[in-house]
């Protein structure tokens, strides 16, 4: 399959549960669905927007619910046009050139068994969306399983020939752990929340509206088919 170009070198089931040891704590189970960013129901002590408890404390550690409020809403202040980046080919990107645009995030791998799919389809929805605003920002990540163990030209490759990818991709990060890049940081804490700020796995997607704001989170088993709709309602927003 040929190579396509890249313009300006860019457009190339967790369900934790805490036994506590104290008799007044028998057990505390939290559930994180799978879809979007609901994580949890409003009559939760936990929801999307941070947390609150009766007592902020469980035997083990200490729950802050004030200032962790605080960190939320400082981190949703931002926006995703606050960030710098690396693109593949290791030059400096403001993610400010996307303004006004709706932007698809995602973490991609080259050897993952949802590779194929990912790739394919979202290749077909920025063909058919890229002229009404679409970007989808693609970060390769090799935390989850070793599935990208590629260099950065190698990925390129990859990408182009075998999936004719003409979306951004950018240079190789963290999206989890100590060395998590900060516009990583700045998603999980936008769609997160308390024991939701991990990336599970491949592919894990990030929709976010015109104004650089997360509006959405996908696990990576939900395909970019399943989110067509979302997109078509936030780009005719």
């Amino acid at each position: 399959m040929a190579s396509m170009p890249f313009s300006a070198s860019l457009h190339a089931c967790l369900q934790p549960k805490m036994i506590s040891t104290s008799p007044r704590w028998t057990s505390i189970a939290l559930s994180i669905p799978s879809i979007k960013t609901s994580f949890w129901s409003s009559k939760s002590a936990i929801s999307q927007h941070g947390f609150s408890l009766q007592s902020s404390t469980f035997p083990g550690f200490l729950l802050n619910s004030r200032s962790f409020s605080v960190n939320a809403r400082a981190a949703t202040e931002k926006t995703i046009y606050d960030f710098n980046v690396k693109d593949i080919d290791g030059k400096d990107v403001s993610l400010s050139k996307f303004k006004g645009k709706v932007l698809l995030i995602v973490n991609v791998a080259s050897k993952c068994g949802l590779t194929t799919g990912n790739y394919s389809e979202l290749s077909h929805i920025y063909e058919k969306y890229k002229t009404q605003g679409l970007e989808i920002l693609a970060f390769p990540c090799n935390q989850f399983g070793g599935q990208e163990p590629g260099s950065n030209p190698e990925i390129k490759q990859f990408a182009c020939t075998r999936f004719k990818a003409e979306f951004p991709i950018f240079d190789k990060v963290d999206v989890n752990g100590p060395s998590t890049a900060p516009v990583y940081q700045f998603l999980k804490s936008s769609a997160g929340g308390f024991l939701g700020d991990l990336i599970k796995w491949n592919f894990e997607k990030f929709l976010l509206d015109k104004n650089g704001k997360v509006v959405e989170r996908y696990p990576p088993t939900t395909s970019p088919f399943q989110i067509e709709k979302d997109i078509q309602r936030i780009l005719a927003a």
